[in-house]
């Protein structure tokens, strides 16, 4: 398509290249450097989506991150909602469309990749406008590592959407030598497309990059799309700018009504005019820039709206000069049009009353309420703001320890004094990081200029019709009024925090960067408050949205939680093994043969281990090497048992408590000499172990000479089960000894196999007779491989994970975790025999004399058996009394515990249970209830051994 509003020439698009997009549908055109929305103007185009609420137009109101209703979703190359067509940069083959104030997510996975980055500077500049850029060169010259981020395609901000001159030349030329010098210093970074959305303390700034988001499909796949950057930084320098601000006034939110430094903007940057024929209203200096500029670019200017009674002399010329008619002290009380504004309606104002209103046709309205210093990074390091008497906004009302505020962002608003201001910021950055500040070259020389007049301060045009307010837009994007923020004062809401809520203003994806100040300036008034009490809302971060997936980074799929293999990891996969997640460990779960499912695998696992031979790969384990010569005063102090008079040679179960007397941990323990043990936790506790080891080491007993560190990874364990493991551990290791005599139950020794160290350990987590054998890790693989071949002519089998856990349950014994919940003591899974009664104190041991402890109602680890013997219970599921009339009562129903284990058992030939009821020990015998989809089902109560009580199959 045409672009009817393009300019002949000028504009900083590359116009030798030509884009094509899509846009609604239709086809449409633009260049290099175009943002979406400057070629949708340049198209003619204004309305680009409706709002959320009621449906009303909504167009192209600003020219970037502060503009409040053009959003769009992108569908290619990637779905992606709620973007602004302000910040879109054109890329060939774009399609995109307007949205009703609400996006769709894809339906696909994002394919691209995103990253981070840490980086540590002297001082870090937010912002390339001519403070940022000034404090930059100053704190580089100055010999500072500097990092310069700016959120724009290029540097300069409010310089690339005017006509400022430095030095005597266009303020672009300068901007281009002043990038040159910092590309020139070793130690500066200067990141483009970059946006600082986060400022926190001690100097730490969140910036998100967009790397290839120009680039659409052409962008390169081995580069991330987004990178987010973690900077800390001696100083930082905020050199945000300053977001224009509206005016309120009835159908403010027509498409066409734009703030008047974002067309000059587009004129400006993008070459584009962004209407035929237009009405300024403004109640400042700068929209008079903006509209000498439209009109020298051929847009008519049918009139110049003043709030102010006087019109500055020098504006009242240009705009003589132009033909254009000024109006002062008039105000736009409301507009006309459908898809487009297509009049202002234009009335004077005197003593906050407005007269009759004359309608001026236009396309485009363009507005200028003052400028808003953006100080949301500021005050999201906790920095106090102040309102403005004069400039109309809050400044920043304090210095902050390393963060200093400069140019716009401070309410500096003339060139020359951001310029200056921007030495000063950069003076200050140095001085806080110890370095002195350079003799540097003089500032650029601006253009002399009379002095700005004083703006008026104007919140709202004054509304008398019946429907007040219910059409003058305060949040364009959430369709929140003058006549929401009345309702809100109305009911007696006071604080801005809860009118925010209330109304919902500033909580959509601008923020309320044009609508903040608004709403406490209106709120102020409908008080009768001075807007320094009404305050502003809190700035949270980010100041702009951050997609996901860019917060995500690497740490998606299989990166979001590293993953773990064991050394026989790839040999489980030839196997068709099937794995689970344990402890960021991918443990085999069970081994299918075609045609098994889960059930029927596990059956053949266990059945195949309990009567002949299993193997595990019990590598993930736990291992932790305690050592000192008061190795066995710290683990007599951890856990429940004494483990100081174990033997060199031998293996003890062990509980740990915390100290509340709760069981957080179990295991076993192997003496490998006097000063020196290696003790197995569970899989997904061996961090947690080790690390309360650590705690109590450097904070309770430092004076204890112990070392503990972690071997999991050295060691990998492969548990030999059933009652054929004998033959196969005494094939493969005829050195050995393995009868019950030479080799009892909770011993260990070493051997070797082909040179190889191996230690053998008689310790059985499944109830069967059981050799767990240890190798390090780099020769596990082989050691494997022999085993499984020395226990074919046995009928060897691997299991998983899930014949493990029925393995054990079988035998009663809890996995810590799934059989506790935080409040199970060790007596409550019937371990009594694992706390010691010699040892004077251990962790946890004052809590066991609570009174609750001795509570006979507490819940205590029993085994179920369902009645049917049939259903396998749902983990998780209630148990409750057995109603005599097969029916619950009426809620609420009381609870007697509930199953933590839950499996159908080969050696039982049914399904069995675990679970922790009340009383559970005296229950023994009884039959309860377990609802199980809507049905009763009746269960006896047992004890929590079901399988060789009397451990013969254990012993050997």
């Amino acid at each position: 398509m045409t672009q009817p509003l393009r300019t002949a020439g000028g504009g900083r698009v590359d116009r030798a290249r030509t884009l094509a997009f899509t846009f609604d549908g239709q086809p449409h055109t633009g260049h290099p450097g175009d943002t979406l929305a400057s070629a949708l103007l340049a198209a003619g185009r204004h309305q680009v989506a409706t709002s959320v609420k009621l449906g009303r137009p909504r167009g192209i109101a600003a020219a970037w991150a502060e503009d409040p209703s053009s959003l769009v979703q992108i569908e290619e190359p990637f779905p992606e909602p709620m973007l602004l067509a302000t910040t879109v940069e054109l890329y060939d083959g774009l399609v995109a469309h307007g949205l009703p104030g609400q996006g769709r997510l894809a339906e696909v996975s994002d394919s691209a990749r995103y990253d981070a980055v840490h980086h540590h500077v002297d001082v870090l500049v937010i912002g390339a406008g001519p403070a940022g850029l000034v404090a930059a060169l100053t704190a580089a010259r100055g010999g500072a590592r500097v990092a310069l981020v700016d959120e724009q395609a290029e540097a300069g901000g409010a310089l690339l959407g005017g006509t400022d001159r430095l030095d005597g030349a266009p303020a672009p030329d300068w901007v281009a030598g002043a990038v040159a010098e910092l590309a020139a210093h070793p130690d500066v970074l200067h990141l483009q497309r970059t946006t600082a959305f986060g400022l926190y303390d001690d100097g730490f700034v969140l910036a998100l990059e967009r790397r290839t988001d120009h680039l659409g499909a052409a962008a390169p796949r081995h580069v991330s799309r987004q990178r987010v950057w973690r900077i800390r930084a001696g100083s930082v320098v905020v050199a945000a700018g300053a977001h224009e601000r509206p005016v309120v006034f009835a159908d403010n939110d027509r498409p066409g009504i734009m703030l008047a430094g974002a067309a000059r903007t587009f004129l400006h940057r993008y070459g584009v005019r962004a209407g035929h024929e237009a009405v300024v209203f403004t109640t400042n200096d700068s929209a008079y820039e903006a509209a000498v500029d439209l009109a020298d670019a051929g847009v008519r200017i049918a009139a110049v709206v003043d709030a102010r009674p006087e019109v500055p002399a020098g504006w009242a010329a240009a705009c003589a000069q132009r033909g254009i008619a000024v109006r002062p002290g008039s105000v736009v009380t409301g507009t006309e049009g459908t898809e487009r504004v297509s009049a202002a309606l234009v009335a004077p104002l005197a003593d906050g009353r407005t007269g009759t209103a004359e309608r001026i046709g236009c396309d485009l309205l363009l507005v200028s309420g003052g400028w808003n210093p953006a100080v949301h990074l500021f005050s999201q390091a906790r920095g106090t703001l102040a309102f403005d008497e004069a400039l109309g906004a809050f400044l920043p009302a304090e210095e902050l320890d390393g963060v200093a505020v400069a140019g716009a962002a401070r309410g500096v608003l003339d060139l020359a004094g951001c310029l200056a201001d921007g030495r000063r910021a950069g003076e200050a950055a140095l001085s806080a990081v110890s370095l002195a500040a350079p003799t540097d070259p003089a500032l650029p020389v601006t253009p002399a200029g009379a002095a700005p007049a004083r703006s008026l301060t104007l919140w709202r045009v004054p509304d008398g019709s019946a429907a007040a307010g219910t059409t003058s837009f305060v949040d364009l994007q959430r369709d929140a009024t003058v006549a929401d923020l009345a309702r809100a004062a109305g009911a007696g809401l006071r604080s801005m925090e809860h009118i925010k809520r209330f109304t919902t203003i500033g909580t959509a994806h601008d923020q309320g960067k044009t609508s903040g100040v608004l709403a406490s300036g209106i709120t102020a008034e409908l008080l009768g408050l001075p807007l320094q009490t009404t305050g502003t809302t809190t700035f949270r971060p980010p100041y702009t949205p951050v997609a996901f997936a860019a917060l995500a980074g690497r740490d998606r799929g299989r990166l979001f939680d590293p993953e773990r293999t064991t050394a026989v990891h790839d040999w489980h996969v030839a196997e068709g093994a099937v794995f689970e997640d344990v402890g960021q460990w991918k443990r085999p779960r069970y081994y299918p043969r075609p045609g098994e499912d889960m059930e029927a695998a596990v059956l053949r696992e266990c059945a195949a281990t309990r009567g002949g031979v299993g193997i595990l790969d019990g590598s993930t384990l736990g291992k932790i090497d305690v050592s000192g010569p008061d190795a066995a005063v710290l683990l007599d102090r951890l856990y429940t048992n004494l483990l100081s008079t174990l033997k060199v040679g031998s293996v003890r179960y062990g509980v740990m408590c915390g100290v509340d007397g709760m069981v957080i941990d179990d295991g076993t323990v192997l003496r490998l000499a006097d000063d020196r043990f290696l003790v197995l936790t569970t899989t997904g506790g061996a961090a947690k172990v080790l690390d309360w080891m650590e705690e109590w080491l450097q904070t309770e007993w430092p004076q204890l000479r112990v070392h503990c560190t972690s071997v999991t990874e050295q060691w990998s364990t492969f548990p030999v089960v059933g009652p054929r493991s004998r033959d196969v551990v005494g094939a493969l290791f005829p050195d050995v000894d393995v009868t019950n005599e030479a080799f009892p139950f909770m011993t260990w020794r070493d051997t070797t196999l082909g040179g190889v160290p191996v230690r053998l350990a008689r310790i059985s987590f499944s109830g069967e007779l059981a050799y767990e054998v240890y190798v390090d890790s780099w020769h596990a693989r082989a050691v494997w491989e022999r085993l499984v071949e020395a226990g074919r002519p046995y009928g060897i089998t691997p299991y998983g994970t899930e014949t493990m856990h029925v393995l054990r349950a079988e035998k009663g014994y809890p996995i810590i975790g799934q059989d506790t919940d935080g409040t199970v003591t060790p007596q409550d899974l019937g371990m009594a025999w694992a706390v010691s009664r010699k040892k004077p104190d251990f962790v946890g041991k004052r809590s066991f004399a609570r009174a609750a402890n001795a509570d006979p109602l507490r819940k205590q680890l029993v085994g179920l058996l369902p009645v049917d013997r049939d259903t396998v219970l749902p983990e998780g599921s209630q148990i409750v009394e057995s109603p005599a009339d097969g029916q619950l009562p009426p809620p609420p129903v009381p609870m007697l515990g509930h199953v933590t284990s839950s499996y159908r058992s080969a050696e039982l030939g049914r399904p069995f249970a675990l679970a922790l009821v009340k009383g559970g020990r005296e229950r023994i015998g009884d039959t309860v209830s377990v609802p199980v989809n809507g049905t009763l089902v009746t269960v006896e109560v047992t004890g929590s051994v079901l399988v060789d009580p009397e451990g013969a199959r254990r012993d050997g």
